[in-house]
């Protein structure tokens, strides 16, 4: 199983970061971190690295019910989708498979919740 699922499109990379945004607005998320990679390991580091940024993604409802079946879920919140440049100048945008994340906590309610995330995560993935 896959921990996470993707789509390469044709956009530039600023547009497909807008265009992913929007679709999670459509599905009831918001970002709540972006992390600049490329930006983030030039400054630490001094190393040039491709375009890639960690979107912290939240569904307010999805994130309380995950909290209130499981109180140390946090550590795996939110969930993060990516959109990074690859060598051929593709960019990719990547969504976290939370079922697959979640299969560690061995809480069938909490499976329950991730299911629903999953579908809305494909979704935006699907749409963009």
């Amino acid at each position: 199983m896959s921990y996470y699922f993707s789509k390469t499109v044709r956009d530039d990379f600023d547009t497909a970061i807008l265009k992913v945004t929007e679709e999670l607005k459509k599905e009831g998320f918001g970002v709540l971190t972006e992390i600049d990679v490329q930006e983030t390991l030039k400054k630490k580091l001094d190393v040039d690295f491709r375009k890639y940024k960690i979107l912290g993604a939240c569904n307010p409802n999805f994130a309380h019910q995950a909290l209130s079946e499981e109180p140390f879920i946090g550590t795996m919140l939110p969930c993060n989708v990516i959109v990074q440049q690859q060598e051929n100048g593709k960019v990719e945008v990547s969504a976290v498979d939370p079922v697959a994340s979640m299969m560690a906590v061995q809480n069938e309610k909490l499976g329950e919740v991730a299911g629903a995330v999953r579908e809305k995560l494909r979704k935006v993935i699907s749409n963009i």
